[in-house]
């Protein structure tokens, strides 16, 4: 057994009923001299072993990693990886037109803490606890190691992610080889990642399965891309025979990233796309109404705590509304809240409110979720972060 931390007198009831976190309250006693990141074994406070996991300093004290005294060693990372990647192959993901999709997803596949979103050859890795940033190494030679898939490169990328109260000192880097392309594929269309700079792991592949719909409905519509970031709905729109689309970011180099993915894939269409670097709430105050038949609305976590929840509400009320209120008769919106702390009902309250407001008749076609490569563990039902919305509107 690693050290141990007991828990108080019924506190191991959701351990029991498989929840994969332990919270400080629910701690009896634990080492004087545990360090944040050590792997330690969970007790009741009979003492009946529970299992094994990481340690870190805050609410959630620790996350557990098996339900028996398994050591946490390259044999356990790679049958869990081994897992990972059989899951990917029974959806279908890991194919010549296709060789970007997650990996590993925390808690959904059975290794809290850790992130692995594959691009090509390149593995980039994230760690959400010092237990898993402490296990990097082992972690990425397992990933090489995997029997079937080409991965040479492993990006290890966490410098935004580990708890700050660790003071870590994260560095993003290759641990295992160096950059070879950053050119991947999904669904037969080809992008840039920015692993190196770009946000999370440098695209956002939870976004895939939706992309595809939107291709469906973007023929012959003028679609408008708020918040485009690498432009990934864009290339699906351009594919799927829009008319035109517009790319809207304010970061400049979120556009440029756009323009180039644009590029790749449509060198001789570049006319049907128009990019523009502004802030997003001052584009649909100004945009004519009527400009647009098909708009996506895909902002950033508007709120990563709960104390943030209230705000975040009405700033998704208030683009929905601005939205709804511009888009032509019969046009469709796709509206997106990856926030984690907002839930599907009150995501969907707020989009109610914001039709409310405008008056129109508004119809939902689609309830949209994270793909299958984004697995949410049934006895952990935080792991359900993205919800969106396809709604007609006339």
């Amino acid at each position: 057994m690693y050290p141990v931390i007991k828990l108080k007198a019924g506190k191991e009831d959701s351990l029991l009923r498989f929840h994969p976190w332990v919270f400080s309250g629910a701690i009896a006693s634990l080492p004087e001299d545990l360090e944040e990141g050590d792997a330690v074994s969970v007790v009741d406070h009979q003492g009946r072993l529970l299992g094994n996991g990481h340690y870190q300093i805050g609410s959630i004290a620790v996350r557990m990693l098996t339900r028996d005294d398994s050591p946490l060693d390259g044999a356990f990372y790679h049958q869990r990886l081994e897992s990972a990647l059989a899951l990917r192959r029974a959806l279908g993901l890991a194919r010549p037109d296709n060789d970007a999709y997650r990996l590993v997803h925390g808690e959904g596949d059975f290794l809290p803490g850790l992130i692995v979103d594959v691009y090509g050859p390149t593995a980039v890795m994230q760690a959400h606890s010092a237990g898993m940033h402490f296990a990097r190494g082992i972690i990425a030679q397992e990933l090489v190691n995997l029997p079937g898939v080409e991965i040479k490169n492993v990006f290890y990328k966490s410098e935004t992610t580990l708890p700050y109260k660790a003071a870590l000192d994260p560095q993003n880097d290759y641990i295992i080889g160096s950059y070879a392309t950053d050119v991947a594929t999904e669904n037969g269309l080809k992008f840039h990642v920015d692993w190196l700079k770009g946000q999370k792991t440098g695209f956002f592949l939870d976004q895939r399965d939706n992309r595809q719909l939107l291709e469906h409905y973007s023929h012959g519509r003028r679609v408008l891309n708020m918040f485009c970031y690498t432009g990934g709905f864009s290339v699906y729109a351009m594919r799927g025979g829009a008319e035109h689309v517009t790319s809207v970011d304010s970061s400049a180099k979120a556009i440029s990233l756009t323009k180039a993915n644009v590029s790749l894939n449509f060198p001789l269409d570049e006319q049907r796309h128009t990019a523009v670097a502004t802030d997003a709430f001052d584009y649909l105050a100004q945009m004519e109404p009527g400009a647009f038949d098909l708009i996506v609305l895909d902002p950033p976590a508007f709120a990563k705590h709960r104390s943030a929840i209230r705000n975040a509400l009405r700033g998704y009320q208030r683009l929905n509304a601005r939205a709804i209120e511009k888009i032509t008769p019969g046009g469709f919106l796709f509206t997106f809240s990856c926030s984690q702390a907002i839930s599907k009902e009150q995501f969907r309250l707020a989009v109610f409110s914001a039709a409310a407001q405008t008056g129109r008749r508004v119809r939902i076609l689609h309830q949209l979720t994270q793909p299958a490569d984004h697995p949410i563990n049934i006895y952990h039902p935080e792991g359900e972060y993205l919800k969106g919305l396809i709604l007609s509107i006339d």
